[in-house]
């Protein structure tokens, strides 16, 4: 009984281990490597060309690459690489879908050359003017978005002179890739990154940037010199990081204090090392639905041959585009289009956000009203759809229904009976004094 209950023990801890092991899978990604030309004299800069390879991803440097090396037949041998990442960002499972998915993760993979910086808040990383021998290798630059905008990861790898082997030494990663808020909400912009222990360049410090850039506009929202625990002097009000989770977990997140519409574009995080830097870029979009009010209110009572104006106000929204339209729901339940009346441009208020409105001509003498119902201004928006009805009266512009005719049928017979009633109590009173009036003559 004891061995059954060990080797039962032995089974599941087997069982844990072959799920995990299946869980942590790397991937073997297809990506194109880019690089430019050299320039053609007179300062051009020569032209880019892109190359399809190979990269096989593990986490420890002893382990065998998950499938073969060999490289299929529209890849040149060359440009098969083995990438280890001992932080496993890039064996996330968004970059690893299943086999036969049609849709892939984007890569990227680009030469990249070691260099000071001279940014105020990263300058300071390089003071000593010095550059170690252990740079004096083949350095790259990838970037890998997961599937469904999941994940963006970049990295910086290192290569031994000639080989095919990297080793990542920096590693950026973003879980708000494509991110949307409400206004006045707090938003986080997710960016972490990680070093590897071993290299050199872990032990003189880091820098963290944050730029902001839209419509070929940008700005410097915070820089922070980790080094020397110094915060730039220009960043904008209400953006911050949390330092503590930054030293401890390499958490460089940006939190902004509330969502404006100004905060709509592209935000790119930017992590430097001595020598080195990798960067991701995010999108970030405030969307705040449309607030509706119908003008007048209340509606006045429609009669026959009569033109009503009714104005329906967007107000309170972002971004562009809007749509309005109205719809008219009868006293049968019945509903009907009315179109999208005549729509005014746009206008922008001092906090970013947009009004628009819409007018709509209600001729009653062409539109069958019946006996009224509810009219409804419908607005469209990215941040969802709203609504706004208001009630419309009308008489004299249909037949009475035959709820109607009984009522009224019912009145008449109420009357003619009250008629009848009041003419039997004048004609038997008129009798009683014709008869006393005769026995006073006798």
């Amino acid at each position: 009984m004891t061995d059954f209950s060990t080797i039962y023990k032995l089974s599941i801890i087997a069982f844990i281990g072959f799920i995990q092991a299946c869980s942590c899978t790397c991937p073997v990604m297809e990506c194109w490597f880019v690089q430019e030309k050299p320039g053609r004299g007179g300062g051009l800069t020569g032209a880019t060309t892109q190359e399809k390879s190979l990269l096989h991803i593990r986490t420890d440097p002893q382990s065998e690459v998950a499938g073969s090396q060999r490289a299929p037949s529209d890849i040149n041998p060359s440009r098969v690489y083995v990438i280890t990442d001992p932080s496993a960002n890039l064996c996330h499972p968004s970059l690893n879908p299943p086999r036969g998915s049609i849709k892939k993760p984007q890569c990227e993979l680009n030469p990249f050359l070691p260099q000071p910086s001279s940014l105020a808040w990263v300058a300071s990383l390089t003071e000593s003017a010095l550059s170690p021998v252990y740079l004096q290798a083949d350095w790259f630059s990838s970037s890998f978005q997961g599937l469904d905008e999941q994940l963006g990861v970049s990295t910086i790898s290192r290569a031994p002179t000639g080989t095919k082997e990297h080793d990542v030494i920096l590693s950026i990663t973003s879980k708000t890739m494509s991110a949307k808020s409400r206004l006045g909400e707090p938003v986080t912009l997710d960016c972490g990154f990680w070093v590897d222990p071993s290299t050199p360049l872990s032990t003189s410090g880091f820098a963290v940037e944050w730029r902001y850039q839209t419509r070929g506009d940008g700005r410097l929202v915070l820089a922070y010199d980790g080094k020397m625990d110094r915060l730039a002097d220009t960043h904008e009000t209400g953006a911050s990081l949390d330092f503590e989770a930054l030293h401890k977990r390499g958490n460089a997140s940006l939190v902004l204090e509330e969502a404006k519409v100004r905060h709509s574009g592209t935000y790119i995080c930017t992590i430097y090392l001595p020598y080195l830097l990798a960067q991701v870029a995010m999108e970030l979009e405030i969307i705040e639905p449309p607030s509706l009010s119908i003008h007048p209110s209340p509606l006045p009572l429609a009669v026959p041959g009569q033109t009503l104006n009714v104005q329906c106000e967007a107000s309170g929204f972002a971004p562009l585009p809007l749509e309005l339209r109205w719809e008219f729901k009868g006293a049968d339940g019945k509903s009907r289009s009315l179109g999208s009346g005549s729509m005014s441009g746009h206008r922008q208020a001092w906090d970013g956000t947009y009004s628009q409105s819409s007018r709509l001509e209600l001729d009653t003498s062409k539109l069958d009203l019946g006996r009224g119902g509810e009219v409804t201004c419908v607005a469209v928006h990215a941040g969802g759809t709203r609504r706004a009805s208001m009630t419309l009266n009308a008489i004299g512009f249909s037949s009475p229904s035959i709820e109607d005719s009984m009522a009224m049928v019912g009145v008449a017979l109420v009357l003619y009976g009250l008629i009848k009633f009041v003419s039997w109590t004048f004609t038997g009173s008129g009798s009683s004094k014709a008869d006393g009036q005769d026995k006073k003559e006798k």
